[in-house]
């Protein structure tokens, strides 16, 4: 075996790449949770506009997602065809660490516009821009860069798992404290919560900078070679795809998937506000958000031990599926909703972090089929696209029905129809999807179980290229 081939599938990340990895996904975490987290409360209670209509955020959010979504394409074909001294993945952290920030502010700035279409088309504007056409040329590269760093399957789980670490911390940031700092600066400055907005999010993108230059400095992509790596038609990226059912069945999943997500993230603050009648607890719930670090940490531990990625990904949709259930059953009681909410937290960060790593699988798979290695485009669809369309319908789905319920952002109290709207949302949604993707997910482990073969194979087809390049050179 060549030396390129060895040291590339042999390597053993050090604990500062793997720390710099997991400085991407807190990064983007801590920009894009706030949007995510945030954004639907910010459009109805601070820039006032409706929740559900033509012209309400229900449809900013899942128009925006949609034009995300073609974003996700194209960025997977545009890091496809990135060819650098840094690599191929590595220099976008340079190129729009700045760009992440500055439009993610944007985003948050309210300006006094007349109600209807003009707050319409500057919220759906400016949200396209921060939330897909910037985030998701970040998120692109942070999958795309794994199959690059290393080839070996315990190394790949491990630097995932740092970065599934690294995304928890950036989500706890911003989940815990935001609404306080929020709250904090704009009585500190004026405004209220619309300065407060404005200030936080504005001190979370410089964080966000220097973390992403942190990662370029320290990321070398070692599996990248220029001499077999050459720029992909998106004609070729497509017949990757086409045919590699491990990956369509991933992305179908994932989709589904971020539906959850986006509901859990989106109406926690609509809960604690209007089911439990205290806005400050949704930092507390944010807040728990950090324990999921015990369940980033155990999803490499149960994946190498079981040697079963398939079957860790179910049992943290059981595991969270169980927290969620369990909430009613707290009603008020403060205490018990953050042990179940602890627990639903702890299977979700099992299973929102193993596709990440799966996706490096389905790349192998896609050039093991095709002799197409089309990272870009297969991890920006399996990441992004999904993050994109999932979280859009995530973000669609309660706010047209908390709209339909009868939910009005001018009225502090709720009808007893539009509470019982948003606990659905935020509490059972989340179940039926768990469940949905769960026996979607059961029949990607016949592909899994091919993994051994479809790497020693591409070892032995990158070892015979390398020798004939090198012997043309």
């Amino acid at each position: 075996m060549s030396a390129a081939t060895q040291d590339a599938s042999a390597v053993k990340l050090s604990v500062k790449e793997k720390i710099a990895y997991s400085f991407t996904d807190m990064a983007g975490n801590l920009l894009y949770v706030t949007i995510s987290s945030y954004i639907m409360y910010f459009y109805t209670n601070v820039f006032h506009i409706p929740a559900a209509g033509a012209l309400g955020a229900g449809t900013i959010l899942l128009v925006a997602r949609f034009a995300d979504a073609i974003s996700a394409v194209v960025w997977g074909s545009i890091v496809d065809h990135t060819n650098t001294k840094w690599g191929q993945s590595r220099p976008w952290f340079l190129w729009l660490c700045v760009p992440f920030a500055i439009t993610v502010w944007i985003a948050f700035t309210a300006p006094s516009l007349p109600d209807g279409a003009p707050k319409f088309w500057y919220a759906l504007i400016t949200y396209i821009l921060a939330a897909g056409a910037v985030y998701t040329g970040i998120q692109t590269p942070i999958t795309a860069i794994l199959p690059n760093l290393t080839s070996d399957p315990t190394e790949r789980n491990n630097a995932n798992s740092f970065r599934m670490a690294g995304g928890q911390i950036g989500s706890f940031i911003t989940s815990s404290f935001t609404i306080p700092l929020v709250g904090w600066f704009g009585v500190q400055f004026g405004g209220g919560d619309k300065t407060g907005f404005m200030i936080v999010t504005a001190i979370w993108g410089i964080v966000a900078i220097i973390l992403l230059l942190f990662s370029f400095k320290n990321l070398n992509e070692r599996n990248y070679h220029p001499e077999l790596n050459k720029p992909i038609p998106l004609k070729d990226s497509l017949k990757a795809a086409k045919g590699n059912w491990p990956w369509i069945i991933l992305v179908v999943a994932f989709v589904i998937y971020w539906v959850a997500q986006s509901t859990r993230n989106g109406v926690s603050t609509y809960y604690a506000q209007y089911v439990l009648n205290n806005r400050d607890l949704v930092s507390i719930f944010n807040g728990v958000q950090v324990l999921g670090l015990l369940g980033t940490i155990a999803m490499p531990i149960i994946a190498n031990k079981t040697k079963n990625k398939t079957l860790t990904m179910i049992i943290g949709l059981v595991i969270g599926g169980l927290g969620q259930a369990l909430m009613p059953l707290a009603g008020h009681n403060v205490p018990l909703l953050v042990t179940f909410w602890t627990i639903g937290v702890f299977g979700a960060a099992i299973a929102i972090g193993m596709p990440f790593g799966m996706l490096a699988d389905t790349v192998d798979y896609g050039e093991w089929k095709t002799g197409i290695h089309a990272a870009g485009f297969l991890t920006a669809v399996g990441s992004a696209f999904c993050i994109q369309v999932g979280s859009g319908f995530g973000a669609f789905l309660p706010l047209e029905i908390m709209g339909a319920a009868g939910y009005d952002a001018t009225k502090d109290v709720q009808s007893q129809a539009a509470q019982d709207a948003i606990s659905f949302c935020f509490i059972w949604l989340p179940v039926i999807v768990y469940i949905i993707v769960a026996v979607i997910m059961s029949f990607y482990r016949k592909f899994e179980k091919m993994e051994p073969q479809i790497k020693a194979e591409l070892a032995a087809r990158h070892e015979a290229q390398l020798k004939a390049e090198s012997e043309n050179a």
